[in-house]
């Protein structure tokens, strides 16, 4: 299967660069894979779609302020941006720099408000392991200093930045917000509660690389990046009475669907855990957990509308985003959602 099949033309207009207040009021696509029944609405309809029973599983991870502005120890010294990707000990971070020529290992890095860093290590993909100065209070420091990564493709200013977390934002770890939950307000929560839908929550710190396209020629010999997750007991017994009864599991975003299927049996038996998952889902894929998907319309040749097309069909998804272009939906982070049954 070609990467190739998984590329479409997308105006640059219909990039979403803000997001629709209130949140509820993006659109929503809702599709039915067995009948094809396609259905345009509104998010605050969603509960329309879903059924007294169903559970929704939801990822309360948090976007961390993982982007930071440093320059070189020495006077006159360059300026360097530094992204934290992910944390490998106390105050010890795996880190993109740029530019990078001017971050070798052993350079020393000065930050706003006292923080100091000293680069250890270049790994073989060019990110660095970076020391920051473990006499101080890291975490504070950084909520103090660091400012909100945005993916590349939003180019407006965000100015409350609290609008890139879910409402239900818990545990700090995401350089990207799991954007399938942006919609969801704790009034249209309430409403869903009060018809009987359930929730479940997971956590899944999304990296950089769900950003990435994929760069290979052929699907099948893409290496996924690994994310770390938790899946609680808790969860994994609201999943099993869920089916027991016979309602749905419908996941909230992809992050969500990769926790729950890397931790199912080959029979569907989910069990709770920690740990990192590198899972590749794409057409061909068996799913053994979830009946619905929640998701926002993704980048071309990306590994989400590879994950979106396994479960769905990519003949169809493929019609889908072309019509979703037509009718001038909102794409990305910041764009409309579709409601996949």
């Amino acid at each position: 299967m070609f990467v190739s099949e998984f590329d479409y033309d997308l105006p640059a207009e219909l990039i979403a660069q803000t997001p629709v207040e209130p949140r509820d009021h993006s659109r929503l696509m809702v599709i039915y894979r067995d009948s094809r029944e396609v259905y345009e609405r509104y998010f605050y309809e969603i509960g329309d779609y879903l059924n007294a029973g169903d559970l929704l599983v939801f990822n309360d991870t948090r976007v961390i302020p993982a982007r930071l502005r440093a320059r070189k120890e020495h006077p006159g010294g360059a300026d360097i941006e530094v992204f934290l990707l992910k944390e490998h000990g106390p105050s010890r971070w795996e880190c993109l720099v740029r530019p990078g020529k001017r971050a070798r290992a052993g350079t020393r890095l000065i930050f706003e408000h006292g923080m100091s860093a000293e680069v250890l290590e270049v790994k073989e993909d060019g990110n660095r392991i970076i020391q920051f100065d473990p006499g101080m209070d890291f975490h504070a420091w950084l909520l103090q200093n660091g400012e909100t990564p945005l993916p590349p493709y939003i180019t407006s200013p965000l100015d409350r930045p609290e609008r890139y977390q879910t409402v239900y934002s818990k545990h700090e770890g995401s350089v990207a917000a799991p954007t399938a939950g942006l919609h969801f307000t704790p009034e249209l929560l309430e409403r869903l509660k009060a018809k009987g839908v359930r929730t479940g929550f997971l956590t899944l710190h999304v990296g950089l690389g769900t950003f990435r396209p994929v760069q290979v020629d052929r699907v099948e010999e893409h290496r996924m990046h690994s994310e770390w997750f938790m899946l609680s007991e808790e969860l994994v017994e609201a999943v099993r009475e869920t089916k027991a009864k016979g309602s749905r599991v419908i996941a909230v975003g992809t992050t969500s669907v990769r926790v729950l299927e890397s931790q199912a049996s080959p029979h569907g038996q989910l069990k709770p855990g920690t740990g990192e998952t590198s899972i590749f889902i794409y057409p061909g894929y068996q799913f053994k957990v979830i009946d619905g998907l929640i998701t926002n319309f993704h980048l071309p040749k990306s590994s989400l509308l590879m994950l979106v097309s396994a479960f769905a069909g990519k003949d169809f998804i493929m019609e889908q985003y072309r019509r979703a272009i037509a009718s001038g939906f909102r794409f990305f982070s910041f764009g409309d959602a579709m409601l996949i049954l």
